[in-house]
C-alpha cells in the first residue's frame, strides 16, 4: 500500500473543498449572517492546516499506484469530504449534533437528498448554498475535478485510470478521448454548459436567481434537496416541466452527449440502456397517471406530476412536487422499482443503473438458453457488441453485495421502531442516493427520528451507493492495509 500518494490524493480533495466554501462566505457577508460566515471561515482553516499536514507527510511520494491505491483513496476521500464539509454546520449551530450534520453533508455530496431537518428554511442562504453546493460538487465526483483541473505527469504509475474506475458510475469505465485527464475534462465541460443551460432556463421561468441556483446544483448533481419545506411543488407548473426535462437529461450517460457533438447519432439512437431508460419513463409516467388520476383536477395536471416524480425518482433527483405517500398502492410498487433500478451508468443519476438489469437480464436468457442447449456457445452482447465475461461476472458480485448490504442495512435500522414501509425505503432510498421514502421518511417528511446507529448506517449506505459499494467495502478489509 502507497500511503503516501493516498495522503497527498486526500491532501488536494481538502483543499479544494476548503477553496469551494469560499461563495458561500460571500453570501454569507452580503446577507449580514456573521455566525455562519465564521463557521466557515474556521472550517476553511482547520481544512487548510489539515490539507497542509497531509502534504506535507507526502511530500516524496512514490510514484507507485494501482487499483487498490485508487479504491482507498476514492473511499477515504468521499469520508473526509463529508467529514469536514459538515463543520459549518456543527460549528454555526444550525444542525449542532455531529451526526445530523454528516448524515446530512454525506446526503448533499453523494446526491441523495435524505435530509435530517424538519424545517429546512431555517437555515441561513449561506448553508442553503453550500447544502445544494455539495450536490452538484459529488454529481460528477470529486475525483474526476481532480483530474480535469490538475494536470499529470506522463509516468502517474495508473493513478487516472484508477480514479477514474474507482469513482464512475457503472459495470465499466471507458475513455472518451486517449488522455483521461482529457475525458474527464470533457465530462464536466458538458456538465457546466448543462447546469448552466438549466439555471437559465430556470430564471426565464421567472424564478428567483438564488431558487435557480441551488435548484440547477440539485438537478445537475440528480441530488434533490429543496430550499422551502415542499421541494417544488409551490414553484410554478413551467419551472416544474423545465425541472422534469433537465433531471432526465442528467440521467443520460454523458457519451451520449459526446457522441451527439461529434454527430456521431447512429451510437445514440442504437444505445440500449437509453432506450431502456427513456422507455421505463415513458411506460412508468403513464401508468402512474392513470392510477392516480383521481387524485388531481385534469389529465394534464395528472401527466405532469406523475411525469416529475417519475423522472425524480428514476433519476435519483428526489425533488418532489406532490406527496407521493398518499397515492395507490401500485403506484407506490412502481416508485419503489425505479428507485432500484436507477438512471444510467455514466450519468450523474443512483441506483443499480439500467444497464446492470440489461446486463442480467441477458445474462440470464443466456443460462436458460445453456440450460436447453448445453454445448452451444452464447456472448451477452450490449449495443451489439460482445461484453466481456469479467463484466458479467462484476454485475453478478455487485449484486450480492447490494442485497447483502441492504438486509443488514434493514435489519439495523428497524431497531428504531418505525414501519416496514419506513425502514426498507429509507434503506432502499440512502442506498440507491434517492432522498425521500414512504411513511415518517416521505416526500414530506425526514430522518430526524432515527437514532445515531441508524444515522450512521444510513450515511455509509449513501457513501457506498454512490461509489459503487466496493470502494466502501475495501477499506474494512485486513488486506488492504498491508504494506506491500
Amino acid at each position: 500500500m502507497n500511503y503516501k500518494i493516498i495522503c497527498k490524493i486526500i491532501s488536494q480533495i481538502l483543499a479544494i473543498e476548503a477553496a469551494l466554501m469560499l461563495p458561500a462566505v460571500i453570501i454569507g457577508v452580503c446577507d449580514g449572517t456573521s455566525g455562519s460566515v465564521f463557521a466557515f471561515l474556521l472550517t476553511m482553516a482547520i481544512t487548510f492546516v489539515f490539507s497542509g499536514i497531509l502534504a506535507l507527510v507526502s511530500r516524496k511520494a512514490k510514484k507507485g499506484f494501482y487499483a487498490r491505491e485508487g479504491l482507498v483513496c476514492v473511499g477515504l476521500g468521499w469520508v473526509f469530504l463529508s467529514v469536514f464539509g459538515c463543520l459549518p454546520f456543527v460549528i454555526s449551530g444550525e444542525i449542532p449534533h455531529f451526526v445530523d450534520a454528516l448524515f446530512e453533508t454525506a446526503s448533499g455530496f453523494t446526491t441523495t437528498g435524505s435530509s435530517i431537518l424538519e424545517n429546512v428554511e431555517a437555515l441561513s442562504r449561506c448553508m442553503l448554498y453550500w447544502r445544494s453546493f455539495s450536490h452538484w460538487l459529488g454529481g460528477m465526483g470529486v475525483l474526476v475535478f481532480i483530474l480535469a483541473v490538475i494536470p499529470k505527469s506522463k509516468d502517474s504509475g495508473g493513478f487516472s485510470l484508477h480514479l477514474l474506475r474507482a469513482e464512475s458510475p457503472g459495470p465499466d469505465v471507458g475513455k472518451l478521448m486517449p488522455k483521461l485527464g482529457k475525458t474527464a475534462l470533457t465530462l464536466y465541460s458538458i456538465y457546466i454548459a448543462l447546469t448552466v443551460a438549466d439555471f437559465i432556463a430556470l430564471i426565464i421561468a421567472k424564478m428567483p436567481w438564488f431558487d435557480a441556483l441551488c435548484t440547477a446544483f440539485g438537478t445537475a448533481g440528480t441530488g434533490g434537496f429543496g430550499i422551502k419545506a415542499d421541494s417544488i411543488a409551490s414553484y410554478s407548473p413551467a419551472i416544474q416541466i423545465i425541472t422534469t426535462v433537465f433531471m432526465l437529461l442528467f440521467g443520460v450517460n454523458f457519451n451520449c452527449y459526446y457522441w451527439l457533438l461529434l454527430r456521431n447519432f447512429r451510437s445514440v439512437l442504437k444505445n440500449e440502456e437509453l432506450r431502456l431508460y427513456l422507455g421505463s419513463f415513458a411506460v412508468a409516467t403513464a401508468l402512474i397517471t392513470v392510477n392516480t388520476l383521481r387524485f388531481f383536477s385534469s389529465v394534464g395536471e395528472g401527466i405532469r406530476h406523475a411525469a416529475f416524480q417519475v423522472a425524480a425518482i428514476m433519476t435519483t433527483t428526489g425533488f418532489a412536487t406532490t406527496d407521493f405517500n398518499l397515492w395507490p398502492a401500485f403506484s407506490k410498487a412502481l416508485i419503489l422499482a425505479l428507485m432500484i433500478m436507477g438512471a444510467c451508468a455514466g450519468s450523474t443519476g443512483g441506483g443499480f443503473k439500467c444497464v446492470r438489469v440489461l446486463l442480467l437480464f441477458k445474462n440470464l436468457k443466456r443460462s436458460i438458453k445453456k440450460l436447453l442447449h448445453p454445448q452451444s456457445v452464447e456472448t451477452v452482447r450490449i449495443d451489439g457488441e460482445p461484453v466481456r465475461e469479467s463484466i458479467v461476472e462484476g454485475t453478478g458480485t455487485y449484486l450480492i453485495a447490494y442485497v447483502f448490504i441492504a438486509i443488514a442495512s434493514f435489519l439495523i435500522i428497524s431497531i428504531d421502531g418505525f414501519s416496514v414501509e419506513a425502514n426498507l425505503s429509507a434503506t432502499i432510498s440512502c442506498l440507491n442516493n434517492i432522498g425521500p421514502g414512504f411513511d415518517v421518511v416521505g416526500p414530506m417528511g425526514s430522518f430526524a427520528g432515527y437514532g445515531i446507529v441508524s444515522k450512521l448506517v444510513l450515511t455509509l449506505d449513501m457513501l457506498a451507493g454512490r461509489l459503487e459499494i466496493f470502494p466502501i467495502l475495501v477499506l474494512f478489509s485486513k488486506r488492504t492495509w498491508k504494506v506491500n
